[in-house]
């Protein structure tokens, strides 16, 4: 049997899905969590642009050096779009179909990135909504896509578009339906202060168990666990189960013991990128 997690051991490595509002920068949201949580460390999953909304995970103190098998994974954008003639939405349907897969984006002017052409991946890009020329859409895109630089290259086929309001509801395993606002956020730190765990303990995600959705699962024996806690590479010795995967996350008896990236070597079969001792 799992034992449950202490309030104390949640904020020391979890996440928290925070519904971001329009307005304030992500890592102002970040530096605000860290703060009412009295935190050594935040970091956020993918940032979001000051006036997009939505699910922007939150890492806690030790959580934030898993950012990295996170972060990279596809989002889902819901939004209106403006544009600038009233095409019928049969044309709108037919331009916007042409966008799915592989495009080339070069990033706007005020990004932070590296102006340089980028190869990425659009899953779906549909209308859910027209009305004039306001458009309710949705797209699921590969990790680093601009979704206003998306409008704007669909517009120069139209005649003109541009974003009106941006959502995100999915940013890899972290989706909307999990998300708690600032309000709520607020209420249940409140409420912790003055002893009752209980609101806050339901927004934390275990970090040990959302690194399950993310990597695969390669169990060790534990006979040499006090130097394998200690950075010690995994040997053929130390593995139960055959690995498959280049990257995996390392547990024993049902407890994470870390993250690991597999080397060719005679004897040693991984070499840890992150060890939770």
């Amino acid at each position: 049997m799992v034992k449950k997690k202490t309030i104390k051991e949640l904020l020391e490595f979890g996440f928290i899905n925070i519904d971001k509002p329009s307005g304030p920068t992500s890592f102002s949201v970040g530096q605000f969590v860290k703060k009412e949580l009295n935190l050594r460390k935040t970091s956020h999953l993918g940032t979001l642009d000051p006036k997009v909304s939505g699910v922007l995970p939150i890492a806690l103190n030790r959580a934030c050096k898993l950012n990295e098998y996170f972060m990279h994974k596809d989002k889902v954008y819901v939004g209106i779009m403006r544009l600038h003639e009233d095409v019928s939405e049969k044309i709108l349907k037919k331009e916007m179909k042409k966008f799915i897969g592989k495009i080339v984006q070069l990033p706007p002017v005020r990004s932070r990135v590296k102006r340089a052409e980028r190869i990425r991946e659009i899953k779906n890009f549909e209308i859910l909504e027209k009305e004039g020329k306001n458009v309710l859409f949705v797209a699921d895109v590969e990790a680093g896509s601009y979704i206003r630089k998306l409008i704007h290259d669909l517009g120069e086929k139209i005649g003109g578009a541009h974003m009106l309001e941006l959502r995100r509801t999915r940013a890899g395993i972290f989706e909307e339906k999990d998300i708690v606002n600032l309000y709520d956020f607020e209420k249940a730190v409140e409420e912790y202060k003055k002893g009752d765990e209980k609101s806050l303990r339901k927004i934390i995600d275990d970090a040990e168990e959302m690194i399950k959705k993310v990597l695969p699962i390669v169990e060790i024996n534990g006979r040499d666990l006090k130097h394998v806690l200690t950075g010690k590479p995994l040997t053929k010795k130390d593995v139960v189960n055959e690995i498959k995967d280049e990257k995996f996350a390392a547990f024993f008896d049902e407890r994470f013991i870390g993250t690991y990236k597999t080397v060719e070597d005679e004897w040693i079969v991984a070499k840890p990128e992150f060890v939770k001792n």
